[in-house]
């Protein structure tokens, strides 16, 4: 099968990529940069000795992907292209808006044109907004979103749904994450934002490297265990390989449009992690409480028992191993 994998020089395409080549999948990959880098294709062929096809362009450009598509047989599209920072949405909700909706009609537009109907989205854990109940489920209620980050990506799960609706031959499984970090284990690739990281993690290891001076926590004044935001971590390369069942699902069952929680199921506050970090790596983290950030919600972890029943979804790794790897990587990169 041939898989175009869009936003694949970011955090979690790359790490996508490596896996979908390391069991034999071929690749076209599509980047803009925005977030990423141009390096990142070498390391992914580094890693896995493998060579693929890629394109530099914008998903907001339909002359790009109709190129992509007239050059490729394409299989199967893993869409990963998107804006993701929270609090940047918060402050950029059109620039959010326009490239995380309007990129993703110009690609569903393509694919129908090309026959093309099997598609694995990115979405996010964010499009239950204020949780209802802990922890959250598939069938847990959407919307009442906390930031346009959120809301994008629950505008997208609406329209793939109205699409599938309209045309049942459609193949479409839609993943909502929880919060990636970590790295792969060669310390290759890893998360790396351009500018000051919006995530946590990529965060405390710049400050465990001595890039940051310290870390801003975000409020400690939140219900939870220790007053700071608790969130489901997941490996990346966890992560990853739940994109290739989610494939295999759809290569192997009957069309139809899933969704899955993509978790551990376990929560973990913002003191946990610079606790585990300091622990498992032996550094240091100087830390200040700042006021809370706009969009943030106290706590946010999944239920992950549908995936691991109906994808055999299992993750290997714990937060020991998450924030092992994460600062494995930060010491290998410039």
């Amino acid at each position: 099968m041939k898989i175009f994998v869009t936003g694949m020089c970011g955090y979690i395409g790359s790490h996508t990529a490596v896996e979908l080549l390391n069991q034999n999948y071929e690749i076209v990959g599509l980047d803009n940069f925005s977030n990423s880098k141009k390096e990142t294709i070498d390391k992914i062929k580094q890693i896995t000795k493998k060579d693929f096809k890629f394109y530099e362009g914008d998903m907001l450009d339909k002359n790009i992907l109709t190129k992509i598509f007239k050059e490729n047989k394409i299989d199967a599209v893993i869409d990963f292209a998107a804006y993701k920072a929270v609090g940047d949405s918060v402050k950029n909700p059109i620039e959010y808006y326009t490239n995380n909706v309007s990129s993703v009609l110009n690609l569903l537009k393509i694919m129908k044109e090309n026959n093309v109907k099997t598609i694995v989205f990115s979405s996010s854990a964010t499009v239950y907004g204020n949780p209802e109940e802990m922890p959250i489920k598939e069938t847990t209620k959407t919307g009442n979103t906390t930031n346009p980050y959120g809301t994008s990506k629950l505008m997208v799960e609406k329209i793939l749904k109205d699409l599938y609706e309209s045309d049942n031959s459609w193949n479409i499984c839609i993943l909502r994450y929880f919060n990636p970090i970590g790295a792969h284990k060669s310390g290759i690739i890893g998360e790396d934002p351009n500018g000051i990281p919006a995530n946590l993690v990529p965060y405390v290891t710049q400050v465990a490297k001595g890039k940051l001076e310290y870390l801003k926590v975000f409020g400690n004044d939140y219900n939870t265990k220790d007053g700071t935001g608790v969130r489901d971590y997941i490996h990346v390369v966890d992560l990853a390989i739940g994109h290739i069942k989610a494939l295999q699902k759809l290569e192997n069952e009957k069309k139809g449009l899933y969704i899955y929680n993509l978790g551990t199921g376990k929560g973990s506050s913002v003191l946990d992690i610079i606790k585990t970090f300091e622990k498992v790596n032996n550094i240091k983290i100087p830390y200040k409480i700042t006021e809370r950030r706009d969009g943030d919600i106290a706590t946010c972890y999944s239920d992950p028992s549908k995936a691991q029943k109906e994808l055999n979804f299992k993750v290997q790794y714990n937060l020991e191993d998450m924030l092992k790897d994460a600062w494995n990587y930060e010491k290998n990169s410039q």
